[in-house]
């Protein structure tokens, strides 16, 4: 009894501070550092291309082999000669390739979220078996078909011409054809993940499926909506095979296709010039990315704020 109250009576001791551990060069190296000598090579192996075809873009030489290092000399003869060749009209490239890309994202995801939403809350006939075939189609590229797709769209063209060959509607058609199988797929898991509760509640509600899915559902998928449609963009703006064969006529080429007029030829070959094109090709694609990048990360914040 006396022990205990001699331990209430005195005050306790403050605990003593740990000794600072300092942390030499070598210790941080080996547990930090090297994560920061990675990251510095992996960024400059990416970056490196980046410049070099910037670089090639304002070099008035026209050649990628420059003795003189890089930006040893800066000029933008390489993008006015992109506008100034009538033959190679690259304003019209430019224009049918955001038109092509922005048709084919909107309608990749509108299409792709409306099948990922059946076979996520519908149970019908079939749906294993449609989800399996999903899985099989995304094993076997879109250019295995390329000769199928010709001859498909020659036959169209002599029934119904502005969908066949020579039309930007029958790429956008092969475009989507060939993308709803990865998509629906990637979207199918991540509308798994949105309680079926919700629906129920809706439904309780009255709600029809239309609806639930207009007007709930979509709202919470937002960041697979916006990746989707991203990618989808970078893929019909970049694709050069099925393009090249569908689009014969260059005022109604993508990119992709009539850049390579400026290289195609062995006689007049302008690196330069197609450098350019390259640099003024991927600013869509960096548009499109920022803009969309708010979306994702609000997606992203409300679902953990919500879970």
């Amino acid at each position: 009894m006396t022990n205990l109250q001699t331990l209430r009576k005195s005050p306790a001791r403050p605990a003593e501070p740990a000794p600072a551990k300092r942390a030499s060069a070598g210790a941080w190296l080996k547990e930090k550092g090297w994560r920061h000598l990675v990251g510095l090579v992996i960024g400059a192996f990416a970056l490196l291309p980046l410049v070099y075809v910037l670089s090639a873009a304002l070099s008035p030489t026209g050649t990628l082999v420059s003795t003189n290092g890089l930006f040893s000399t800066v000029s933008l003869d390489n993008f006015s000669a992109l506008f100034s060749d009538p033959q190679k009209p690259f304003a019209k490239w430019f224009l049918n390739t955001l038109v092509i890309g922005l048709v084919t994202s909107i309608g990749t995801v509108f299409l792709g979220a409306l099948a990922a939403y059946s076979f996520s809350r519908m149970r019908f006939r079939g749906r294993r078996m449609g989800l399996l075939s999903l899985m099989l189609l995304q094993m076997f590229p879109q250019m295995l078909g390329v000769v199928a797709i010709f001859l498909l769209l020659s036959g169209i063209s002599d029934v119904v011409p502005w969908l066949g060959l020579g039309s930007q509607i029958g790429l956008i058609m092969v475009y989507l054809g060939g993308a709803l199988g990865v998509n629906t797929y990637l979207m199918y898991g991540f509308f798994n993940t949105v309680p079926v509760s919700l629906d129920e509640a809706a439904r309780i509600d009255g709600a029809s499926h239309i609806q639930i899915f207009f007007t709930i559902i979509l709202r919470l998928v937002t960041p697979i909506l916006a990746i989707v449609g991203l990618l989808s963009f970078i893929t019909a703006t970049g694709e050069f095979l099925i393009a090249s064969i569908v689009l014969n006529d260059p005022d109604t080429q993508t990119l992709a296709v009539g850049l390579y007029s400026f290289v195609g030829d062995n006689q007049s070959r302008t690196w330069g010039v197609f450098s350019a094109g390259a640099v003024l090709a991927a600013l869509p694609v960096m548009a499109l990315f920022l803009f969309l990048q708010r979306y994702i990360t609000s997606g992203l914040i409300a679902g953990s704020v919500k879970g």
